[in-house]
């Protein structure tokens, strides 16, 4: 192992994990009260996907390439802003008929996991395509991820909001925005 391939498995950490960053700042904005150990299964969650997800890319191989990006980026869309606008719809219902948007229930958390982690699928291919190793980068962009989500969390339970309904409205734009980021870079660049 280099340093330039550790710098490049850093840097390749980081960029996979700006939307698990983000999906945990939401996380922080809904649910304020969070504990340690939630944000820990929701930092475990993002990471164990972001880091698993190279491994399947890494295992399918060159094949699929082709057939994944035709589509990856409209997976992630639609989940993001299927959970995306729930929580909006959620934070704009009156006082008394607020229900609680938990991202700590195991379907919303996957989902999220998913949608986030779609992108190293592909990064997993092409660390096929050029017989990398896989298990070094997957401990780095999993542990990346992990610390990126857990200070993700902790900045969005103290940005103040006066409302908890401002907060999930908020949570919910941020998720419908990395959804059409992503589907926009896919289609445009």
């Amino acid at each position: 192992m280099t340093i330039e391939q550790l710098i490049t498995f850093l840097l390749i950490g980081i960029g996979l994990s700006f939307d698990s960053f983000a999906v945990s700042v939401s996380c922080g904005l809904m649910k304020r009260e969070i504990r340690f150990h939630q944000a820990c299964l929701v930092a475990f969650s993002l990471a164990f996907f972001q880091g698993t997800f190279p491994v399947v890319g890494w295992l399918i191989g060159t094949g699929v390439k082709n057939l994944i990006s035709s589509f990856d980026h409209w997976i992630a869309f639609g989940l993001l802003i299927f959970i995306g606008i729930k929580m909006i719809i959620e934070g704009l219902k009156p006082d008394g008929k607020l229900q609680s948007f938990d991202p700590f229930r195991i379907r919303v958390l996957v989902g999220l996991s998913v949608a986030t982690s779609i992108d190293a699928l592909v990064v997993g291919l092409s660390f096929g395509f050029l017989d990398m190793p896989i298990l070094f980068p997957v401990i780095v962009i999993g542990s990346v991820t992990f610390i990126a989500s857990m200070l993700g969390m902790l900045f969005g339970k103290n940005i103040p909001a006066k409302r908890s309904h401002q907060s999930i409205v908020l949570g919910g734009v941020i998720l419908t925005l990395i959804g059409t980021k992503i589907l926009l870079e896919h289609l445009f660049f």
